[in-house]
């Protein structure tokens, strides 16, 4: 090993494990702590730190792999080990020695330093290659070969029915061959002392290199070597084992089998055993043996297999994706084998005890499909937990998979009724005692896959999470064939099930030049800055981590103006078809907070909150009316509600504010200064429709979520220069807001972080400098605007005391008032019914009281001072004067409103 990169292996390993340093010359470092039980268990070589291992190995055995656990150490390697003129394959030398472990000498010659580019994504990488003489080439990617999706290697040239056989190696006069998928796979074995082949794919039958091998076997008068069938321990490895061996036995070949064991969650080749130093000879025993339980015949032939290695009296098993019970008579065989060995006295020992072991066994199917435990899933706040199983199927039938909960595994009953409740026709036939046996088996070490009870970005885990895609570090990661994400040492997945987005991973397919340009030409600068407003909610988490707040954003306009149109595109960037948001007075509290809380750095959309025909709320208002007041905490992601859980306790579950607030309405919020300061206005209007955006708005409308949801994925990739910008244009954004006349602080940090967020779209899109420029522009007149508008009272209040001021003077200046019940001069007394009943008298149209009673404190002509003191009536007092004796007499005091200032 490199020992720049054992030291820096070293190091990290001192500081994320707390391994101690080898003392007295010692050769391994100890006393590390394993990240699956917690003990300190973790013991590494010091010298060749490849593989750390827990010493518990009855009770945990974990195995951390250094080249998963360090990936980013073993990615680049053109940087890190460039090529020189004296030895132009430096970085494949590297790689092979360094990520592969072999040694150099031993396979001199056998390849050369290549490079790759693909055209379409604009990228290239070195590559190790291998020539196939007469057919053409296989090369490896070596520099982050994530960035090219699946592709990991390259092939030239057809190589069916071949295999590539290593320059060094005779294939005479071998007892055995192995046949391995993968060209380092071989090589791995040819370290090991064991020849192998590869044929570069498993589903590869090599049918012209085994004629050919035969023919130089008969020329020379050698016997052919038995072939084993070495392929990987995935599904399809292990179908094209049982099928090659198969069809090789027909041809006249003598035919086994060898699995690697599996090591914990993530599958091992040959070349990870080779670099864990488990390709000894003992270990290559048990791999043939765990090959030849695969490729048994029948139950019973397999059952006989793993009677003869362990000696187990009683165990379940299975067979062809079913599940079986071998239970083997003792007295029945002990009378079996005298009784073979009295008849054939000459029989060998081994056909002897198979004999007597059928005659003496039992083997009963116990289950018609094969559950298969995946792991286990909790979620700490609700205390609830699951165990995700796949069941397979004979024939190859479509798997299916779902959860168990602790309940259904541990009673034959339920499990029965569950198991046939996932799939059609899936019958549970054991008892209690089998299926107590199994879930022992099924549970040991059973890895553990963190979840999340939402859609999008967990700040904890730093990854985004999504139905079947995550990003992570800025990587795509797809899910895996066990329905959770997988990067490094994460595994996770979301429990969120209601919200779906179909997001297109094919990132070539993806082009913004498609839709961004008659996005502009539809909204212009307006639709820059719903789209930056989209951007915005892709990192609130960590804005609100690391500034405090993210800004709400209100969509208003007229009706036909493109509201819908315009927020329905954008949600098809993040994968979400034929959707515009919801309305939260046509559901529950508790729904619409779940709603609330089942996104994160994701948009939630409000849509028709307040329904009023003009701007004044003197027609068509409902009865009740959304409380904008109450969202004000979500400004900084404070909690949504409190719920109570379910134990014992005192414990109460608080789901975070995690998303972004938009809001989509033909009228503007109505709310207190402290929500309308919270809220970046945008104003959408009929003015700039043309001919031209109305056939780019129908091109959008076209354009399906699998069309244009790369945006998502994109953005998501760029989490951290998004922060960046924010990191260094944020404060100065806010300064040019201040100079430019604003001095609402609030107001200034919520369009300056807005700012920002137009500067990312640069690196999103095709997008100009002129349009940039204009969105910012707009941003600033906004701010501006939406400080003038808090100087303002709200357009009802404006009523009111226009109303007021008609009312209480009447149409003569030097009457009595009619209205302010006060006798300061300094203060305004005011009975809203007795200003509703003269108001009807005098034929003017207010708003509801109701209304009035929810806008009124935030006046500004006159500042409130109390909602309901008793007021010596000044005018009830000159009533009850001027009625004489026989009048009827007013109360002198009165409820009143109270605010500030004279009468006019």
């Amino acid at each position: 090993m490199n020992e720049q990169l054992r030291q820096q292996i070293i190091q990290r390993l001192e500081r994320d494990y707390l391994f101690r340093a080898p003392r007295n010359s010692g050769q391994w470092m100890t006393h590390g702590k394993c990240p699956s039980c917690g003990q300190t268990e973790l013991y590494i070589s010091h010298a060749k730190p490849w593989v750390a291992r827990c010493g518990r190995m009855n009770k945990c055995g974990a195995e951390l792999h250094i080249r998963d656990v360090y990936a980013d150490l073993f990615e680049d390697w053109s940087a890190r080990f460039p090529k020189v003129p004296e030895n132009p394959n430096a970085t494949a030398d590297a790689y092979l020695r360094e990520m592969r472990g072999f040694d150099l000498e031993k396979i001199a010659g056998w390849y050369t330093q290549d490079s790759y580019y693909n055209p379409e994504l604009q990228l290239g990488s070195t590559t190790v290659r291998f020539e196939l003489p007469g057919i053409g080439y296989w090369e490896r990617i070596i520099d982050k070969p994530w960035r090219f999706g699946k592709r990991k290697a390259t092939f030239r040239g057809d190589y069916g029915g071949t295999w590539w056989q290593p320059p060094s190696l005779s294939l005479l006069g071998h007892t055995e061959l192995w046949i391995v998928e993968g060209i380092f796979d071989a090589i791995a074995l040819l370290h090991a002392g064991q020849p192998a082949v590869s044929t570069l794919s498993c589903n590869n039958y090599p049918e012209l290199a085994l004629s050919a091998l035969a023919e130089q076997c008969a020329d020379n008068n050698v016997p052919r070597p038995k072939l084993i069938w070495a392929y990987d321990g995935d599904q399809a490895g292990k179908g094209f084992t049982r099928k090659f061996s198969a069809r090789a036995r027909d041809a006249g070949w003598v035919c086994g089998a060898a699995q690697p064991r599996a090591g914990g969650a993530k599958k091992r080749d040959w070349n990870d055993l080779w670099i864990a130093d488990a390709l000894g000879e003992d270990e290559r025993q048990d791999y043939l043996y765990l090959g030849s339980l695969l490729i048994a015949p029948t139950p019973a032939a397999k059952s006989a297999l793993m009677y003869s290695r362990n000696g187990w009296q009683s165990f379940s098993f299975d067979h062809d994706n079913r599940m079986y019970w071998f239970k083997l008579d003792l007295e029945r065989y002990g009378k079996s084998r005298d009784t073979l060995r009295d008849d054939y006295p000459d029989m060998p020992e081994q056909e002897l005890i198979e004999r007597a072991l059928a005659e003496s066994q039992t083997v009963t199917e116990i289950c018609n499909c094969m559950p298969e435990p995946l792991y286990y899933m909790r979620n700490e706040i609700t205390d609830e937990s699951w165990y995700y199983f796949r069941l397979r199927f004979p024939h190859d039938g479509m798997a299916v998979k779902g959860t168990f909960t602790a309940g259904q595994l541990a009673a034959p009953a339920e499990f029965k009724k569950r198991i046939l409740h996932l799939a059609a026709g899936a019958i549970w036939t054991g008892n209690a005692t089998q299926l107590d046996k199994l879930l022992s088996r099924w549970v040991e070490g059973i890895r553990v896959v963190q979840t999340i009870d939402y859609s999008g970005y967990s700040l904890e885990h730093r990854a985004y999470v999504y139905n079947d895609v995550a990003v992570v570090d800025g990587k795509v990661v797809p899910q895996n064939d066990e329905d959770f994400f997988e990067a490094g040492k994460l595994a996770i997945k979301s429990l969120q099930k209601s919200l779906r987005l179909h997001i297109n991973h094919d990132l070539k397919k993806y082009s913004p030049q498609d839709w961004w340009p008659r996005l502009h030409t539809c909204y212009g600068a307006r639709g820059t800055l719903m789209l930056a407003t989209f951007v915005a909610s892709m990192v609130a988490e960590q804005v609100r981590e690391r500034f405090e707040s993210l800004p709400f954003v209100e969509l208003v306009g007229e009706p036909g103006a493109g509201k819908s149109t315009l927020i329905e595109f954008l949600w098809k960037l993040f994968g979400r078809e034929q959707y515009e948001g919801f309305d939260p007075m046509k559901g529950t509290t508790v729904g619409f907070m779940r709603s609330m809380a089942q996104v994160s750095n994701l948009p939630v959309v409000l849509i028709e909150s307040d329904r009023e025909d003009d701007s004044d709320g003197t027609r068509g208002r409902p009865k009740t009316q959304f409380d904008w007041d109450s969202l004000k905490s979500l400004y900084n992601g404070g909690s949504l509600r409190t719920s109570g859980v379910k134990s014992a306790g005192n414990d109460t579950y608080e789901p975070q504010f995690r998303a972004s607030l938009i809001i989509s309405q033909n009228a503007p919020v109505a709310a207190s200064p402290a929500i309308m300061e919270r809220i970046i206005h945008i104003w959408l209007d009929k003015s700039n429709q043309t001919e031209s955006g109305r056939e780019a708005a129908l091109e959008l409308s076209r354009m399906s979520a699998r069309d244009v949801s790369g945006f998502l994925l994109k953005t998501a990739m760029a989490e951290a220069s998004i922060l960046q910008l924010m990191e260094s244009r944020l404060r100065g954004y806010e300064r040019a807001i201040a100079q430019a006349g604003s001095r609402n602080l609030r107001i200034q940090k919520n369009h300056a972080q807005l700012m920002v967020m137009v500067d990312a779209l640069e690196g999103l899109l095709p997008i100009t400098s002129q349009q940039i420029d204009e969105a910012k522009s707009a941003l600033v007149d906004m701010a501006l605007a939406r400080e003038q508008s808090l100087r303002r009272d709200h357009p009802m209040v404006e009523l009111f005391w226009e109303v007021y001021d008609y009312l209480d003077g009447g149409d003569d200046a030097d009457c009595d008032a009619m209205l302010n019940h006060s006798r300061d001069t300094g203060l305004i007394a005011i009975n809203l019914n007795h200003f509703a009943q003269l108001a009807a008298e005098r034929k003017q149209v207010i708003p509801s009281l109701t209304d009035l009673k929810r806008i009124l404190p935030t006046s500004k002509r006159h500042k409130l001072i109390d909602k309901n003191r008793a007021v010596n009536s000044a005018i009830h007092a000159r009533h009850n004067v001027n009625i004489g004796v026989h009048g009827r007499k007013l109360p002198s005091t009165v409820k009143c409103w109270v605010f500030e200032g004279s009468q006019k």
